[in-house]
């Protein structure tokens, strides 16, 4: 006789009694038990076993699995509903290639520091070690790239593991973890008991100490002291949900405020506190207010080189207050005068609790004005209304139609574009920062939409990003997920092209993607999706916007100048305020 467990429901009692289940079932119940509603992933020899729990789950009603296409699509998806959500992504690939197929997902939530919860399939116990079918090493191929990972030998570890697993991803500064397990370890019975969230508190798990009232103290004497302060606000305050406190302490004290490609969203772009971006590709003046700021004020931040330029001239006047929740980041790359290591929400708070009526704001007045005088000066290109369409016009007609759109992108030119143009509410920016990695736009937009299936979803990529993870227009279709995918089309890797162009002398090698590009329309429409070609300005007005209201997903191909590049520009080795190609509204 075939032992079978016995399904497990909603309706068991919480550690009642041991359930005489599978590795497998204990594993789906484990993950229920922590809030999980929806994975995404793709079945394979090795987690079979968990492939079968998974069809008792749907079946049970609790559970929504999203088969991608790619295991890559998948780890991105998880990311996706993470970003989005603040909660933890789950994703699911089998051992070997479908394993490795997870990395640069992995890598890319590390980045970013994205809660997710990886769980693969392994050979069973016996083989390992023997190069067996399908057979890697994935516990140590990503130690670099996960804050924790665990190859499960025994059943009855399971519990104990997932509950760790849901801590670790998501206390501190967020990030993946993985759970490698062998097949037979998801076939063999044994006596569960659950473990309920935050039941197990790692070995070793530190907390972050109390926020000393002298830092704080000493912090308000700074910002009170300075006539040109700055906040410099990162990815961090958005995980921490700090958004609310940042504002207060913006207002309170007249400060203006840079965000990051991560902390898009943490602070209303609309204010007129806001400079945008800085970095790279950021605004003209956000950077001339980082360069020549006397207190900058970074709020879960990490002094990225793509923010910094050249990083002894980065903020070479101002004193540094650094708050952020991760002690390595305090002082690796710029010494700082007061630095906070705690959740950057409580810190905030901490600040704002502590504002007295001062005058404060009469000494930021002619900094402000100064800030407004660059910004009318320097402001973002607006495209003109003749010839080919502009890639910046696009974007401005998408913040238009779609004002309340939670947007993926995928990463180059038009990433950039759409950081600098788009506006979003926290949580509503989802986009590879760190890791820049090409393809993340789709798969991530399904992540979004299967998290939120009631929100506008907009996934902006570009012509060569999105052929990464093409495939992923199956997962669209097979589900009915109303998406918008917007190709911003230049028939060529946008970003590679303006580096060629600037610092290679015009040779445009293994660039151009004009030869062998598919038409976007029809391969839609095989996919048995809906597919839009716009290649004329008078086409952005009414059939781009009713393409974007179209009720179902839909693929919008817009042809745009193909050397059109994208500015302000930092060059390599330059500083923030040596940026090339800026608006200047006097010429």
């Amino acid at each position: 006789m075939t032992l079978t467990s016995r399904p497990l429901s909603k309706g068991d009692s919480e550690n009642k009694y041991p359930l005489w289940i599978t590795g497998a079932d204990a594993l789906m119940d484990s993950l229920r038990i922590h809030g999980v509603k929806v994975i995404f992933g793709y079945p394979g020899g090795a987690i079979l076993p968990i492939y079968d729990a998974v069809h008792k789950a749907e079946q049970d009603g609790w559970l929504k699995h999203y088969m991608v296409r790619h295991e890559q699509g998948g780890s991105h998806a998880a990311d996706g509903y993470a970003r989005s959500t603040g909660e933890v992504g789950v994703c699911f690939g089998t051992s070997g290639p479908g394993a490795t197929n997870l990395v640069t997902g992995i890598a890319t939530a590390q980045m970013d520091s994205v809660p997710m919860v990886v769980v693969t399939g392994q050979v069973p116990r016996s083989a390992i070690g023997t190069d067996a079918f399908q057979e890697t090493d994935i516990f140590g191929i990503t130690l670099p790239i996960v804050k924790h990972s665990w190859v499960i030998r025994d059943p009855s570890d399971i519990a104990k593991v997932v509950s760790e697993a849901f801590f670790i991803a998501s206390s501190g500064r967020p990030g993946p973890v993985l759970i490698d397990i062998p097949k037979d370890v998801g076939q063999e019975f044994f006596n569960y008991e659950r473990i309920l969230p935050g039941d197990r508190i790692p070995k070793g798990f530190k907390r972050n100490g109390e926020i000393n009232d002298k830092d704080i103290k000493k912090i308000i004497e700074l910002i009170e002291e300075s006539k040109r302060p700055l906040l410099y606000v990162g990815g961090g305050a958005i995980s921490s949900g700090a958004h609310e406190g940042i504002a207060t302490l913006a207002n309170n004290y007249q400060i203006p405020v840079t965000t990051t490609l991560m902390g898009k969203g943490a602070f209303d772009e609309k204010d007129n506190l806001s400079v945008g971006m800085l970095g790279m590709h950021g605004t003209a003046y956000a950077n001339f207010a980082v360069t020549e700021c006397d207190l900058l004020i970074a709020i879960g931040a990490r002094f990225d080189d793509r923010v910094t330029g050249k990083l002894d001239t980065f903020a070479p006047t101002a004193k540094v207050i650094h708050i952020d929740i991760d002690p390595a980041e305090v002082n690796k790359n710029r010494r700082v005068d007061v630095a906070i290591v705690s959740d950057v929400s409580k810190a905030v708070c901490k600040i704002n609790e502590n504002f007295s009526n001062n005058k404060t704001a009469l000494n930021t007045r002619n900094w402000l004005e100064k800030i407004n005088y660059w910004k009318n000066k320097h402001p973002l290109f607006i495209p003109p209304a003749e010839g080919e369409i502009y890639p910046q016009e696009v974007l401005l007609k998408v913040r238009d139609f779609c004002p309340e759109a939670y947007i993926t992108t995928d990463v180059g030119q038009h990433q950039m574009w759409a950081a600098q143009y788009l506006r979003n509410a926290p949580r509503q920016w989802i986009s590879s920062a760190g890791l820049g990695t090409m393809g993340f736009g789709l798969p991530a937009a399904i992540g979004v939409k299967a998290a939120l299936p009631n929100s506008d979803v907009i996934c902006i990529a570009g012509d060569a990003s999105v052929l990464m993870n093409i495939q992923e227009l199956g997962t669209l279709s097979h589900y009915g997920l109303n998406i918008k995918l917007v190709i911003i089309n230049n028939r060529w890797q946008g970003m590679v092209r303006q580096w060629q162009e600037s610092f290679y002398d015009e040779r445009y090698s293994a660039s151009d993607m004009s030869c062998g590009e598919p038409d976007f329309v029809k391969l839609a429409e095989s996919f048995s999706l809906k597919g839009y070609l716009i290649s004329e300005r008078k086409q952005l007005l009414d059939e781009f916007k009713s393409a974007l209201n179209f009720d179902g997903p839909a693929l919008i191909n817009i042809l745009v100048r193909r050397g059109e590049n994208c500015y302000p520009m930092v060059p390599p080795g330059k500083s923030n305020a040596q940026m090339v190609g800026y608006v200047n509204s006097e010429n």
